[in-house]
């Protein structure tokens, strides 16, 4: 009769834990925000979209060339940062810094403000095509001198903005 009660107490000891489990495995996968340390990180090398994006008014896909046509919109290459710095404020400490990472045919070790994790599907190029443009998730970086992480970023956050746009909320829309 001993054995039996352990037996019972145990069982429903080992129902309730996977229970919360599950409960806490959905809402974690639910309201996931992408881990960042900070929103704003300090780059390696001190890049103002304000100066580039705001007074100087260069496009977003200008730099981020392949936002329209991939599902990534892609760090700058160098080559591309460095084809005008060559000759535009090419005395600066940060050019100079940019320069050197170039001359040692070294990347740049950006810090990513904006991740996504591995098992996420987030084509750029399809948002861009629904009208759904970078300020919508980046915040208006003209004004930015350091890019700050603007956007929660979580599952809860992108169904929200699939629901007001009245599209798919499919799993395998953005999980495969």
């Amino acid at each position: 009769m001993k054995h039996k009660r352990i037996i019972i107490i145990s069982a429903l000891f080992f129902a309730a834990a996977s229970g919360l489990l599950f409960i806490y495995s959905f809402e974690a996968i639910f309201y996931f925000t992408v881990p960042v340390v900070e929103r704003s990180p300090e780059q390696p090398i001190a890049f103002s979209h304000k100066k580039h994006a705001g007074k100087y008014s260069i496009n977003c896909l200008y730099c981020h060339r392949y936002a329209n046509i991939s599902k990534v919109a892609g760090v700058p290459d160098m080559e591309l940062c460095v084809s005008c710095h060559r000759f535009i404020a090419r005395k600066k400490p940060g050019i100079k810094k940019l320069i050197g990472y170039w001359e040692r045919k070294e990347p740049v070790p950006w810090i990513k403000v904006h991740d996504l994790p591995d098992f996420t599907y987030f084509p750029h190029n399809t948002h861009l095509r629904a009208g759904v443009y970078c300020d919508s998730c980046h915040g208006d970086v003209t004004t930015m001198d350091r890019i700050e992480r603007v956007s929660r970023i979580s599952m809860r956050w992108c169904l929200d903005c699939h629901r007001e746009r009245d599209v798919s909320i499919d799993c395998l829309q953005c999980h495969f």
